[in-house]
């Protein structure tokens, strides 16, 4: 199996001499491009809160890229990429009146939407608008499961989509979301029976949306789950079903029907790494169930590695060889809270010999790493961010 991260990322985690996230541009950008051969014509809204970075954000933008934004905040940066406000759209159902009317000033017309309350107050503060109304999905498959506040049922949509036109707004689509690392090609499946069949009631109606948003999910490829076992997306099935729902969903609509994807960690998971350090490594007896060993690093789930809760990043200890012992021990990060930690019941093998100071590469961190740390929990500031362009030819 071939080392994780690119030549270039893994040149700039051994030049890196302090603690800090990496992200290869050039490899982001590979990586949307792969997406749209993958599913061509299809528009794709980049979830800025998978990696609000500036750099990142007019690449993708300057690709054709829109933006998938929750508020106000990053409606703002994602318009200062360049992109016109008609390639924002504001997908939070979570929104207060004075944020509605914020986005409307901003230039925002497209809206989601999952209750009566929040189609009311865009109609009051956003008139005229667009709204596509998000049906709730189970989340079975995914690592992160979002149908618990988000969404509605079926039968509330069609009903949704109806009192939008008759407060003057644009029923213009549906959305879903199938949970954040979704590992099933199933779920993407089980969406589309559940599209259509608002589809088909919506047009008894006389509503013809025209988009469907099928919302993020699409796996990253470089974790490993809580066991250290690598996560095997199926990507190749996933894309499979995704282009014959799309084909399906066409046929049932009764009017033109454009597809949306907010694809996220699948653009920057793997194309990121962070260059920590070793706290320490050491071996006290521990509960049965847990290993004697604990190694502290640097960086923990208040700095970047917030997900640590529901996968292991894959370490790597430059200056170690994978022949050297080693000895499994559960993975935290440097604060005084105890959740800052790997489950002790998957410890990580490392190597015995490691010592305080020594650098460790942690893999597949370029997704909400930059989005999930604090100002500076227990006093540990914020990662620098470095980005990696691609060589200037002369």
């Amino acid at each position: 199996m071939p080392p994780p991260g690119s030549p270039r990322l893994r040149a700039a985690l051994a030049a890196a001499t302090d603690d800090r996230i990496l992200l290869d541009l050039p490899a982001i950008e590979r990586a949307y491009d792969a997406l749209l051969r993958e599913l061509p014509g299809v528009r794709v809204r980049f979830a800025l809160k998978a990696c609000p970075v500036d750099a990142v954000l007019t690449a993708l933008a300057d690709r054709g890229s829109g933006f998938d934004a929750a508020g106000p905040e990053e409606i703002v940066q994602a318009l200062a990429t360049g992109v016109p406000p008609s390639r924002v759209h504001y997908g939070n159902t979570v929104k207060s009146d004075a944020q509605i009317a914020a986005a409307h000033r901003l230039g925002i017309r497209d809206y989601a939407t999952d209750s009566l309350q929040d189609l009311a107050a865009i109609a009051r503060h956003a008139p005229g608008s667009r709204v596509f109304v998000r049906l709730a999905a189970p989340g079975g498959g995914a690592l992160w499961g979002l149908g618990r506040k988000f969404g509605c049922a079926p039968a509330d949509a069609v009903d949704l989509l109806l009192a939008a036109r008759e407060a003057g707004l644009t029923p213009a689509g549906l959305s879903v979301h199938v949970g954040s690392q979704q590992m099933t090609a199933d779920a993407w499946r089980d969406a589309v029976d559940m599209l259509a069949g608002v589809l088909a009631g919506a047009r008894r109606h006389g509503i013809t949306p025209d988009h469907v948003n099928l919302g993020g999910g699409l796996p990253a490829r470089g974790y490993r789950d809580r066991r250290g076992n690598p996560l095997e997306p199926p990507l190749d099935k996933v894309f499979a079903t995704l282009r014959e729902g799309m084909r399906h969903l066409t046929q049932t609509s009764a009017a033109p029907l454009d597809f949306v994807l907010e694809p996220g960690r699948h653009l920057v998971a793997d194309h990121g790494a962070v260059r920590a350090h070793v706290v320490r490594l050491t071996g006290r007896t521990r509960p049965a169930d847990q290993p004697d060993h604990w190694l502290y690093l640097s960086c923990g789930r208040f700095n970047g590695l917030y997900e640590m809760d529901a996968v292991q990043y894959p370490l790597e200890f430059p200056g170690h060889p994978a022949t050297a012992p080693r000895v499994p021990a559960v993975v935290a990060g440097p604060t005084c809270d105890d959740d800052d930690a790997y489950d002790p019941r998957g410890p990580v093998h490392v190597p015995a010999a490691v010592a305080s100071g020594d650098p460790v590469w942690i893999h597949a961190a370029g997704a909400y790493t930059v989005s999930y740390t604090t100002r500076g929990f227990n006093g540990f500031p914020p990662l620098p961010v470095t980005i990696l362009h691609a060589p200037t030819t002369p």
